[in-house]
């Protein structure tokens, strides 16, 4: 089989060291909660090789390349329909898994936080995400408030999601090697089923507060409350950094009875 070409445009960076890969897949470590994988962005299969030695596991893959997928085809011949090609950001995840599932993956840095937002809008069944994604981003996702790092997907995830930071990836394990280090991270669904607040309310009120992170919360949510509607809450002088995900679950249960 020819190897297959990386594409900028997609961002791709295939990983050569089999110990790192062996790594990440033995991130996933709540299988107990679920017996189907999806793998991201496959490339040549230095992941896949590893996951489909799994006996608990059920392993799916899913590649926007065409090169990718007729590469993958002649590997892994018995995947059949297990073996999908298509855009991630595009797949109806329920027409596949009628459960709970995990999501693992090197994943392109191009498209890493629409990655995350789809894993966001399928919190329900993706039990455990395993993924290498820009080290700036993987520090992002696990940043706590008072940092800069803190922002939207520091919120939006864990608000969900335990994260942990596993470990950091060199360029040169790449081909070709990408101009920055990687960070793997580690999601797992914490036992939150709906916060107790008015969700969508509660990601308007997250995205509006760093959407204009240095202002204080009462000129930066003026879009969302009117200003002659806001109290003297204490949170309205802080600014969207300063909130811890608990902090912005009581700003947007304050901000519902104010709005109503």
């Amino acid at each position: 089989m020819s190897l297959v070409k990386a594409k900028k445009h997609l961002g791709q960076h295939f990983l050569t060291d089999k110990k790192i890969a062996a790594k990440i897949v033995n991130g996933l470590v709540h299988t107990n909660q679920y017996q189907q994988v999806l793998e991201v962005g496959p490339g040549m299969g230095i992941l896949s090789d590893i996951l489909l030695e799994r006996t608990d596991l059920e392993t799916f893959l899913i590649d926007i390349d065409v090169e990718s997928y007729h590469f993958l085809q002649n590997k892994y011949p018995h995947l059949g329909k297990r073996l999908i090609n298509g855009d991630f950001l595009k797949l109806n995840l329920s027409q596949i898994f009628d459960g709970k599932y995990a999501i693992i993956g090197n994943f392109p840095y191009n498209i890493s936080s629409q990655i995350l937002f789809k894993i966001l809008e399928n919190r329900d069944n993706v039990v455990e995400m395993v993924g290498m994604f820009q080290k700036e981003v993987a520090e992002r996702c696990a940043s706590k408030e008072g940092t800069k790092d803190y922002g939207i997907l520091s919120v939006l995830i864990q608000a969900y999601y335990n994260i942990e930071y596993l470990f950091t990836v060199k360029p040169g394990t790449f081909n070709p090697p990408p101009k920055v280090n990687s960070g793997v991270i580690r999601l797992s669904r914490n036992n939150v089923e709906t916060l107790p607040c008015d969700e969508k309310f509660f990601w308007r009120t997250v995205k509006a507060g760093f959407n204009q992170r240095r202002k204080t919360l009462r000129n930066a949510l003026s879009g969302v409350v009117p200003k002659d509607k806001m109290d003297s809450h204490p949170y309205f002088d802080k600014r969207a950094e300063q909130l811890s995900v608990a902090d912005f679950i009581t700003l947007t249960q304050h901000l519902t009875q104010l709005v109503q």
